[in-house]
């Protein structure tokens, strides 16, 4: 049944995705903290809601104009259960705005694939990434992806190779100066951002840890359908589909790097996985399989959302 709801795009799809975030939103707000009535409370409530609405289009933008996926509303919902099951991330706003400007960043990379402006788009994606590392440093990591792009896609122009660091500078410079204006405490904030703790000892209560492992068994089962399917897909996305394998793991090294550790944090993986769920899906044939599935992802994350409020 519920396959059978989300195997097509429709407006109601859209429109349930976005009301079930936004009740996921309000419930796990309601839970942190008293309703607000300044009007610095609603702003800040305001600038969550749109990058995520924001964020939850950009993923549905960039799977359909790219063909990741077949015509289903798959990628938005898995998308938001992955959400689900870390609601710390909807407090967090400089991880949401990170992501929203990493996923602007993939948007141009897996365009990469129609050779069409190739060099406005190495330049936009490093741009994007390095505007993500003033929320998130570690999320400069994410330039390898830029470089593993171009060496599937345009490794023979050489130009290609330094317009990353042509990016670095202008964001680096726009960036000092700005702050050197506004306030030179964000200097140093970016500064204390590069520390780095490998240690998972951050967990509050043990349902946390459950929506941990959770997640860790649900990721390692897409990857791994995905490494192991990846010669069945069209030859012409295989490059994207590495893409989003890559992505993925770029997106553990973040979490894995960051001093200040959070199930927040695996939010950078969450689209990539997202992805990668659907397409396990969507190139099953066996209805039962689908249903399963997506079941076990939705009572997993509902069942992690409530026991986290």
């Amino acid at each position: 049944m519920i396959t059978s709801i989300f195997k097509k795009s429709s407006i109601v799809n859209y429109a349930l995705v976005v009301i079930l975030l936004l009740g996921c939103f309000f419930m796990y707000h309601a839970g942190i903290e008293p309703v607000s009535t300044s009007a610095n409370g609603f702003t800040h409530k305001l600038l969550l809601i749109s990058v995520l609405i924001g964020s939850l289009f950009l993923v549905n933008f960039i799977v359909k104009k790219n063909g990741l996926t077949k015509d289903s509303s798959y990628a938005i919902l898995f998308f938001l259960l992955f959400l689900m099951l870390f609601p710390s991330v909807f407090d967090n706003t400089k991880l949401l705005l990170a992501d929203f400007f990493l996923l602007l960043a993939m948007r141009r990379l897996i365009s990469l694939q129609t050779l069409k402006s190739p060099k406005e788009k190495i330049f936009d994606a490093s741009m994007w990434i390095f505007i993500a590392g003033l929320f998130h440093f570690w999320c400069i990591l994410f330039i390898l992806l830029v470089y593993i792009s171009i060496i599937f896609h345009v490794s023979r122009d050489f130009r290609n190779w330094l317009l990353p660091f042509v990016a670095f500078v202008a964001t680096a410079v726009v960036f000092v100066l700005v702050a050197l204006v506004m306030n030179p405490a964000w200097i140093n904030g970016l500064v204390q951002q590069t520390q780095m703790n490998f240690e998972l000892n951050y967990f509050t209560n043990n349902y946390q840890n459950a929506a941990l492992s959770f997640f860790v068994v649900v990721a390692l089962y897409f990857l791994f359908s995905m490494v192991f399917s990846l010669t069945n897909r069209p030859l012409i996305l295989q490059a994207s589909y590495k893409k989003m394998i890559f992505g993925f793991i770029i997106g553990i090294a973040v979490f894995a790097l960051s001093a200040k550790k959070d199930n927040a944090m695996l939010l950078f993986t969450f689209f990539p996985l997202a992805e990668m769920a659907t397409n396990n899906i969507e190139y099953s044939h066996n209805k039962m399989y689908q249903e399963i599935v997506a079941l076990l992802l939705i009572a997993g994350s509902f069942t992690a959302f409530f026991a986290q409020l």
